[in-house]
């Protein structure tokens, strides 16, 4: 018998049109070497251009797929990506609790990227008492660790650290993430008027490393989830997570330059980029340019 691949359990929500979610999920996994398995939290409809709809599942069904695989098989990693509702987070919170050596990558989905609100002010609440505490790191962009960093007091602070617009400076959103309770942050910079997309890695200590990625044309459904199922993928294969880190960054940023129009709304990131010939990939492109025109 062989040595069975290391195992990472994704909390998700199932995105129909493969880019996000929990099918992101599973790709980015099996792409680097894991076994993935999978507990739906939500269902949406959605496309390639956004999410129209969310309907979250009863947290019972959430947790008790989520026990039924723990105790069948060792996990190395949890992931967790959209959860749909407070009960949700709950019960996942609950359940991931009973393992506490079993590192946590959490990735905040606040929104779609075309916008479309996915967490309620109620949810981020959840998520800042129940999962930052519990989480190895985080993986928010920067519109994302502000929202989650937000004080009541930032509208009244004048300390040299802020922006002119009182607007919390992504480093001090770090130190209010890392004192909620994770050990680490990492704040991607997709979202920010840079020429490079710049990403910093905070831990209690400060900055840890910081990557600038070359800044690809046109917008992405599902990078987050790439980024961070890939960050799990590396540290269930036994990575530090600095390194871990930077592997994970450059497996995204591989897959974001690689990716592929399907539909009428945003590319996805081809996870699979490394199985496929540069040759086969361009006259795809050339023959899905000629389909719509």
């Amino acid at each position: 018998m062989c040595q069975p691949p290391p195992i990472v359990l994704s909390f998700a929500a199932s995105d129909s049109s493969g880019g996000a979610g929990v099918q992101a999920d599973i790709l980015t996994l099996a792409s680097m070497g894991c076994h993935p398995l999978s507990v739906i939290t939500a269902i949406t409809v959605q496309d390639t251009a956004g999410v129209d709809d969310v309907m979250p599942l009863d947290p019972e069904w959430v947790a008790d797929q989520a026990r039924a695989v723990l105790e069948d098989m060792p996990v190395h990693v949890f992931k967790i990506g959209m959860l749909g509702s407070v009960e949700i987070i709950a019960a996942i919170a609950e359940v991931i609790s009973d393992y506490p050596d079993i590192p946590l990558v959490l990735d905040p989905v606040l929104a779609s990227g075309r916008g479309d609100e996915l967490a309620s002010e109620d949810m981020v609440m959840a998520m800042r008492e129940l999962l930052l505490p519990q989480a190895t790191i985080i993986t928010p962009n920067s519109m994302e660790a502000r929202r989650l960093a937000q004080d009541d007091d930032d509208d009244e602070d004048e300390d040299e650290d802020e922006d002119d617009d009182d607007t919390p400076s992504l480093s001090r959103c770090a130190v209010r993430l890392l004192q909620m309770g994770c050990e680490y942050v990492l704040i991607t910079g997709t979202h920010e008027n840079t020429s490079q997309v710049v990403n910093n890695l905070y831990g209690t200590d400060g900055v840890i490393r910081t990557d600038a990625w070359q800044r690809l044309a046109g917008s992405y459904h599902g990078s987050g989830c790439t980024l961070a199922s890939a960050i799990a993928a590396a540290l269930a294969n036994g990575l530090p997570v600095a390194e871990g880190v930077y592997e994970a960054q450059a497996y995204t940023w591989q897959s974001l330059k690689s990716g592929f129009r399907p539909g009428m709304g945003q590319y996805l990131p081809d996870r699979l980029f490394w199985a496929r010939d540069e040759t086969d990939a361009a006259d795809g492109d050339k023959a899905n340019d000629a389909a719509r025109r």
